[in-house]
């Protein structure tokens, strides 16, 4: 899996994991109230010492432990690994030092040299490891879908050791989840709950069970740090916990303090690929949600409105007068897509979906992926500076590699050869710009749909030069109004300034896409 985390966030994968967070004791038995504590938080029960901890803070997790470990499960993945494709980023199975196993498709030193029956060069044989844990008497089993998604071939081991063959039910790229379905024996196996009902505060105690380096069957306790964590994903806001998390716990799961699953384990924050004390967990309400249409056969369906959005941040609310309000911008409209259909425009700044705000743009996203195909969906929007609803009909989304295919950003968006640039007009906002006509319109390629100024030359001091903006740029939009000509956009900037605003919301067309950005005004 390729993951969008960004700086040292791991994908806790096969064999490079994650583990995180912690157990309360249940059932812990307190000091008597008779009993005096003396300094140090020593007590005296007949002639043992026993410490006393302090309220809220549990005796021993060995109860929890014992109840839920025997659901969890070690895997072990074995598949075939291009050498020369590995690089060194998040989601990358971590290779353990030497082949396991010995099928007739391993061999020694990593199968250098050998071929397949059609000739082709084989690939190295790659043993990796996570963590698991049934949710079923029947032995369906939760995982990370990185953990799993490159196998060959699976095997869970139990508690026991107990060493068992499983093959893939389903996987969802998306949010990172799997289901495995243990083969040869019918069970019954033990298995833990989802706890969807009553969450843990922050502060609360946390348990994760796993198999970090391949050790199999540990427990680390913790609390929860914080929940709603955007890290890069789309369909996730992660719980963050605090219990060490390292490689292989990826797929293990993060237990409350009655010992029900209340995340899964999936990655970690981490300068060095150890554990600091940051790791994250799927929750646990996404990963049933997930889990059960996977098991079902299901295909896994989002709702999806085909447009392109991005934050709507504190600065471009600033640029348009809005104050501090949130949401997300619209930046791009899919051609015959639901969005288009239902008449919502580029530089709508969408701030609730269906009653409920929207505070970023992988908020919205969310929001819009947990409705059904078909369903409606009522976007409050500003427009114009004025608040309107406009109701889209979902639409299903295509799977992350069909809308990576479809991204705009052919030959259409392309900025030409530099040359000589055409007579620019007066500097506007540090930018020099001239319209948009056909002979422009040849030399850069650009789509006839596309209307705007055409930026000739651009200040490097200026706001304009440090966030980027660079000749073969269009400007489309400014202050939720079209440009068409050079002097549209003058007109604009000298109204903020009247306004007394510091800034303008821009809209720049490039690479066959619209991106927003809020540029000071000077003076």
């Amino acid at each position: 899996m390729t993951s969008k985390k960004t700086g040292y966030l791991l994908g806790a994968v096969a064999g490079a994991g994650v583990m995180a967070a912690a157990v309360a004791g249940a059932g812990v038995q307190l000091p008597s109230a008779h009993a005096q504590l003396p300094k140090g938080g020593l007590i005296k029960a007949s002639t043992v010492p026993i410490f006393a901890p302090p309220p809220g803070a549990p005796m021993s997790f060995a109860d929890i432990f014992d109840r839920v470990s025997p659901a969890v499960v070690s895997i072990n993945v074995t598949s075939r690994v291009d050498t020369s494709a590995l690089r060194q980023i998040p989601g990358l199975p971590f290779v353990l030092p030497g082949p396991r196993g010995g099928g007739q498709d391993d061999e020694e030193d990593g199968d250098q040299g050998g071929r397949t029956e059609r000739g082709q060069p084989r690939l190295p044989t790659q043993q990796s490891s996570g963590s698991g844990f049934f949710i079923s008497a029947d032995g369906y089993i939760v995982t990370n879908n990185h953990v799993v998604e490159n196998a060959e071939s699976i095997k869970v081991v139990l508690k026991d050791e107990t060493e068992l063959d499983a093959e893939v039910v389903g996987r969802d790229e998306a949010t990172d989840l799997a289901v495995l379905k243990v083969k040869g024996r019918a069970g019954p196996f033990p298995f833990v709950n989802f706890e969807n009902a009553g969450k843990p505060r922050v502060g609360d105690w946390v348990i994760t069970v796993g198999n970090p380096f391949g050790l199999g069957g540990t427990a680390t306790a913790g609390i929860v740090s914080a929940y709603g964590r955007d890290i890069g994903e789309t369909f996730v806001d992660y719980i963050q916990i605090d219990a060490p998390i390292n490689r292989g716990n990826s797929g293990g799961p993060t237990f409350d303090v009655y010992g029900r699953v209340i995340g899964v384990n999936t990655a970690i924050f981490s300068p060095s690929g150890g554990s600091v004390g940051i790791g994250f967990a799927i929750p646990s309400e996404v990963a049933e949600t997930v889990t059960k249409q996977l098991i079902s056969g299901g295909k896994i369906e989002r709702g999806y409105i085909g447009a392109t959005i991005q934050n709507f941040t504190t600065e471009m609310a600033e640029a348009q007068g809005l104050a501090s309000q949130r949401g997300a911008i619209v930046a791009d409209i899919s051609p015959g897509g639901p969005s288009q259909r239902a008449g919502l425009q580029i530089g709508d700044v969408v701030v609730a979906v269906n009653g409920v705000a929207v505070k970023s743009s992988s908020d919205l996203t969310r929001q819009v992926a947990r409705v059904r195909a078909g369903e409606n969906l009522r976007l409050d929007v500003i427009r114009d500076g004025k608040r309107r609803n406009v109701d889209v009909r979902s639409g299903v989304r295509p799977s992350e590699r069909e809308l990576a295919a479809n991204d705009n950003t052919g030959p259409g968006g392309r900025p030409g050869a530099p040359g000589t640039a055409p007579g620019a007009g007066a500097p506007v906002l540090g930018m020099s710009l001239g319209p948009l006509d056909d002979t422009a319109r040849n030399r850069l390629n650009l789509p006839a749909t596309v209307r705007g100024a055409l930026v000739e030359n651009v200040d490097q001091a200026s706001d304009a030069g440090t966030k980027g903006l660079r000749r073969g740029d269009v400007i489309t939009l400014a202050n939720g109004r079209a440009v068409v000509q050079p002097t549209d956009l003058a007109a604009i900037v000298d109204e903020a300034k009247k306004a007394g605003r510091s800034s303008v919301l821009v809209g720049v067309y490039r690479n066959g896409r619209t991106a927003f950005l809020p540029i000071k005004v000077s003076g």
